[in-house]
């Protein structure tokens, strides 16, 4: 699994760092002092890049809509069909959240 190749400290305290914010306002204070803006942007975008995919999107609509290259999409595509989840997890967890506001 690549996921144990990324494990150690470095990493380990970011997500301990990023697991301890408590709201979208420190989430994006924190994001503002870590990331460039085109770091933050190329991780939202991909995340809606995926959340197109798993709602079936093509490649063409998802290009127009997010930006994205086609590279990126299927990169993203590649994730969601051989990764480890994730992008499901997350994407399943908002949705809830948002049915519930």
């Amino acid at each position: 699994m690549q996921i144990d190749k990324l494990r150690g400290r470095e990493l380990d305290q970011l997500f301990d760092a990023i697991l301890s914010l408590k709201d979208r306002e420190e989430c994006y204070r924190f994001f503002d002092d870590v990331a460039t803006m085109n770091e933050i942007q190329a991780l939202a975008q991909r995340l809606d890049v995926a959340r197109m995919l798993t709602q079936g999107h093509t490649y063409q609509r998802i290009e127009n809509e997010t930006s994205a290259s086609t590279a990126t999409i299927s990169r993203v595509k590649r994730c969601l069909n051989y990764g480890n989840d994730a992008y499901e997890l997350v994407l399943d967890r908002v949705s809830e959240k948002n049915k519930e506001e």
